[in-house]
């Protein structure tokens, strides 16, 4: 047995628009239907009453004591439709009414006795309406010797056309009046679609990063304040202009702080060679105490460390502003063969393997930028994960891509930490086992090379399995010109 996979069903809403002209529609129609249904009771009321009146002025004069009703018609002029049953001084009970023609009519037995049955209980000068087999519906009024009526077909017939024209006009006002309020609500609500449409435009903008300029804007006609609707793209048009000088002022502190860090770390080259320069000579003294010489080693080493520090952070701030690449033919697949070799060197105590195309993966790049991220991959890989970690390089082509993969059987990165691994000073310390100094850079140094590559990176990572890919197109769709960089 199969069972559905499908989730519930979501309906879909009414736009305001159509809400609107529902509720409108919905209420004049329930009104109009309302009047049409009391004028119809109230004329047929009226209508029954002046029928009723020509039944009390109906006189019927017998011209001889055996005349029956056919010759009571026959001698007056009776209205078409009008029914006389009658019993004549010698009991005879005869019965017939004026036809369309004016001619005048008998009716059956089984009519006579039909209509002497339906008013069989009712008292003298009474009035009642009641079925003619094959004539419809009577008013019939019960006299001492005679039943007489008229048809009350005018009645319904005039009824019926009353009705029918309230119905049309109804309905017809209806679909004009719906047609009006659509044109009207459209245009009122047109401000409400101005903003909606600029909310959009913007919300496709990137705005995370970068010089942001917000160009969109409610036009002035949908954002009149003096109206309600007005108000909500005046607001907008408010809103977008406070975000656009946030937006400005941060990118300026953005770019303060980017020229900071690297005039900074460019100023601070020269005093940490000479620092450096000093300790080396200094250790060269033979007269050195213990203390000293390991002080001065100490000191050695943390300036290297500090170094590489201002090293990576220029690095940062020139390929934030699109310099230090310089691009040619990138043998990706020779690269990935000369990093594996460095790191088995490195890491001895990794297991060190590579999955390659069988034709090698050439794209247009910066050869020692790109070398740079598959070291600093492959570094990020040993150094956060224990000795017998299988550690897999594998550089494939797909489609126009060429995508690289560092894939590690380790304890995986902590999902806390997973959306800032690339950030700076970023560590992994809560997941894996740090157990070499570093700047906290290596990463965010990878994916700022990707990044100017026109690439991505991502990663994927469970107890046991994690994957760091990086995706390059194999020609880059804006190439960035070459820059000199100062030493």
């Amino acid at each position: 047995m199969t069972h559905s996979s499908r989730g519930p069903r979501h309906r879909r809403r009414w736009t305001l628009q159509a809400r609107l002209i529902t509720a409108v529609i919905g209420m004049v129609a329930i009104i109009l239907i309302a009047v049409g249904l009391a004028t119809g009771t109230i004329l047929s009321s009226i209508m029954q009453t002046n029928l009723d009146t020509q039944l009390y002025k109906l006189q019927f004069s017998p011209t001889s004591p055996s005349s029956d009703a056919a010759d009571i018609l026959t001698s007056g002029r009776q209205e078409t439709g009008t029914l006389l049953v009658y019993q004549n001084t010698l009991s005879s009970l005869s019965g017939a009414y004026v036809t369309s023609d004016d001619t005048v009519q008998d009716l059956t037995d089984d009519q006579i006795s039909a209509l002497i049955s339906a008013v069989a209980h009712s008292s003298v000068g009474t009035v009642l309406t009641v079925p003619v087999d094959g004539l419809g519906e009577y008013r019939v009024m019960v006299a001492s010797s005679a039943v007489y009526g008229l048809p009350t077909s005018e009645v319904s017939s005039t009824l019926a056309q009353i009705l029918t024209t309230v119905t049309l006009v109804t309905v017809g006002g209806l679909l004009i009046l719906g047609g009006l309020l659509a044109i009207i609500i459209r245009r009122s609500l047109a401000p409400l679609r101005a903003v909606a449409d600029t909310a959009e435009r913007v919300t496709q903008r990137p705005l995370s990063e970068g010089e942001v300029r917000i160009a969109e804007r409610v036009p002035a006609a949908q954002a009149d304040d003096s109206t309600e609707i007005g108000r909500v793209g005046a607001s907008l048009n408010t809103l977008l202009d406070h975000v656009e000088t946030s937006l400005d002022a941060r990118q300026r502190n953005e770019e303060r702080m980017r020229t900071f860090v690297a005039d900074a770390s460019h100023e601070l080259r020269t005093p940490l060679a000479s620092i450096r320069g000093y300790s080396e000579l200094s250790l060269r003294d033979p007269t050195l105490s213990e203390n000293t010489e390991s002080s001065l080693e100490r000191i050695q080493a943390q300036s290297l460390r500090m170094t590489a520090l201002v090293e990576d952070l220029l690095l940062l701030a020139r390929l934030e502003e699109g310099q230090e690449l310089v691009y040619g033919t990138v043998d990706l697949t020779r690269l990935a063969i000369e990093s594996i070799g460095d790191a088995q060197v490195a890491g001895p105590d990794h297991r060190w393997e590579l999955d390659l195309d069988e034709e090698p993966v050439v794209i247009a790049g910066d050869d020692g930028r790109l070398h740079q991220v598959v070291t600093n991959l492959l570094a990020n890989a040993r150094t956060h994960t224990p000795a017998g970690t299988i550690v897999t390089l594998s550089v494939v082509r797909e489609g126009n891509e060429a995508v690289l993969r560092v894939h590690d059987n380790g304890p995986g990165v902590d999902p806390a930490i997973t959306d800032e691994l690339f950030e700076r000073f970023s560590r992994a310390d809560r997941s894996r086992a740090r157990k070499t100094g570093g700047t906290g850079l290596g990463l965010s140094i990878v994916r700022a090379i990707v990044e100017a590559h026109s690439g991505d990176i991502s990663v994927v990572s469970s107890p046991g399995d994690t994957t760091f890919m990086v995706r390059l197109p194999a020609r880059p769709s804006d190439p960035v010109p070459h820059a000199s960089v100062d030493e």
